[in-house]
């Protein structure tokens, strides 16, 4: 196994690409070059082998197909469309995928409320069900429906949370919500720098 390192804009690009959930960036290069090569486009798992050096400044690896290709289950896929092709690695943080050009697209703290919430939720969909804890002395501040949070104020104002099945309250003020984003941040593990990094993109 051999590590590169590549930009940002590149890497996210890649990631752009993911067709499931788990597949490598290894996996999703060699399917954009077999498009355009000799290479099979079918396996889904590639083995790097040896690996020989020219010179002091260029390396060459050489790549096999592995010898059967890996099963998709098309019915899941389809019922997980949207999620499989949002969901990324689980090396990935927020960091990676915010798209701070997308964000300043937004209208006003509620679209960039819910966009930074969906990308949480993008790079981390098997913890993200722990905002559920977080909530506010008399009210809930995040459901998993409309009707969940209408139930503590008629006034709450609940927004879905793009590509998930979490609802969110938004008749907070910004200050108000730049508490829930840090207290977002801290229960999926980022320390207390990121989480205010986080916070900030509001």
């Amino acid at each position: 196994m051999k590590t590169i390192e590549i930009d940002d804009e590149l890497y996210q690009y890649i990631a752009g690409k993911t067709e499931f959930i788990g597949e490598s960036a290894s996996d999703i290069l060699r399917r954009l070059l077999a498009a355009n090569s000799e290479l099979s486009a079918t396996p889904v798992h590639a083995k790097p082998v040896d690996t020989t050096t020219q010179n002091d400044a260029e390396d060459k690896v050489q790549i096999i197909e592995s010898e059967q290709p890996v099963a998709v289950d098309t019915a899941q896929e389809n019922a997980n469309a949207v999620q499989e092709l949002k969901t990324l690695t689980s090396c990935q943080n927020i960091f990676d995928v915010i798209n701070k050009e997308e964000l300043a697209m937004e209208r006003g703290a509620v679209g960039r409320f819910l966009n930074i919430l969906g990308n949480l939720h993008r790079v981390h969909p098997k913890q993200f069900s722990a905002v559920l804890d977080i909530r506010g002395r008399d009210r809930l501040y995040f459901a998993q429906s409309e009707a969940e949070l209408l139930e503590t104020g008629s006034s709450c104002k609940p927004k879905q949370i793009p590509d998930s099945r979490y609802w969110v309250m938004t008749n907070s003020n910004t200050t108000r919500k730049k508490l829930m984003l840090t207290d977002v941040a801290q229960v999926l593990g980022y320390n207390n720098e990121d989480a205010e990094s986080i916070r900030d993109f509001l």
